[in-house]
């Protein structure tokens, strides 16, 4: 007999098998032994059971005690709770630094636990791992540094972005592109912008379920004006390249995501104004991808202005003025008139 609410669960099951978000249970693992404890995609720590630990080589490198991954997820709680009592009536910063790095020694040793931790954490953890410490992060990421993640791509390997893309091991992926030209109100922050990338993918993945095996945060190191960053031992030090010499690494960079992964989808992410409206016009067209800050925030501020029409003023920044054109034309679309549409808008300069 037909059962309605079993037809209907048995199509949800298939349509989320359609989804980019759907991760399997199980996965062939090439590597063994130390390998796999310092790969944190397939590390479990202390997590793994004896007969794993036979079978990929692993008895004798780990602790004998097998603690499960429920046990690990409330140790490192309580060490995020005793962090936080010891650190009171210390400076913000200071605290919110602190935080970050204990959070991005677990996610550098064990991403399963690290995403377990924000996805069932996720209003606390959220201004740790994105605005407002990431961009504290960012200002301070030379000597933040300690494990690479996401690619990098700079004028220097300029003819050689389509053999790089093969480096990275995931067959298929979605990624946030930044130049770090305009992080966040903080401005120039070059090759160390890297970290919004990074922050907003991990977002993506605790509150968005996105899945974390197709995230790639990327940078195009163009170099930076930053006089502070200009002098910074730990970075290469290369003044930020403009005009054509700017568009070839961006231009030759989407050719090599696209011919690689058609599926994927781009996300430029706090590229400065005029490189933000350029590089969207250049290439929206012709692949799949979207400016977060002109398209992303005209989306999220034109639906707050839908239910209304009264007066509203826009700061004249890449976003705001994305905003204001969206909101023009829908609002013109609700009432008719062009012209009485755009009296109820005011462009202010951002200075």
């Amino acid at each position: 007999m037909w059962n309605p609410a079993r037809f209907a669960a048995s199509s949800l099951r298939r349509r989320l098998r359609l989804f980019s978000t759907a991760i399997h249970g199980a996965c062939i693992i090439h590597k063994r032994g130390a390998d796999i404890l310092h790969d944190p995609w397939f590390n479990k720590d202390t997590g793994f059971p004896l007969s794993e630990r036979d079978r990929l080589g692993l008895r004798g490198l780990l602790p004998p005690r097998v603690i499960s991954f429920e046990q690990q997820y409330a140790r490192f709680m309580e060490s995020y709770r005793s962090l936080e009592k010891n650190t009171q009536g210390h400076p913000e910063n200071f605290v919110a630094l602190a935080k970050w790095r204990l959070l991005n020694r677990l996610h550098d040793r064990n991403e399963t636990l690290y995403f377990r931790v924000l996805m069932n954490n996720i209003k606390h953890f959220a201004p740790i791992i994105y605005t407002p410490t990431v961009g504290l992060v960012s200002q301070n990421y030379s000597g933040l540094f300690r494990r690479p993640r996401g690619m990098y791509f700079s004028a220097k390997d300029k003819g050689e972005m389509m053999s790089m893309i093969y480096n990275w091991p995931a067959p298929q992926v979605d990624m946030i592109v930044t130049d770090g030209s305009r992080i966040l109100g903080l401005g120039d922050l070059g090759v160390q912008g890297i970290g919004i990338a990074i922050g907003k993918l991990d977002m993506y993945v605790a509150a968005a379920g996105i899945n974390p095996q197709r995230i790639l945060p990327v940078m195009l190191d163009v170099g930076t004006n930053n006089q502070k960053l200009l002098e910074d031992r730990l970075w290469v030090r290369q003044p930020r390249l403009e005009g054509e010499e700017y568009l070839s690494i961006v231009d030759e960079f989407m050719e090599a995501v696209f011919k690689r992964w058609s599926k994927a989808i781009i996300q430029f992410e706090d590229f400065q104004m005029k490189w933000a409206f350029e590089t969207l016009k250049r290439h929206r067209k012709g692949f799949c991808m979207f400016n977060d800050d002109i398209q992303g925030t005209a989306g999220v501020a034109l639906a707050s202005l839908l239910g209304t029409v009264r007066a509203q003023v826009f700061v004249a920044s890449s976003a705001g003025l994305d905003v204001l054109n969206m909101a023009v034309q829908a609002v013109s679309k609700m009432t008719g008139n062009n012209e009485t549409a755009a009296r109820n808008f005011f462009l202010i300069d951002k200075e």
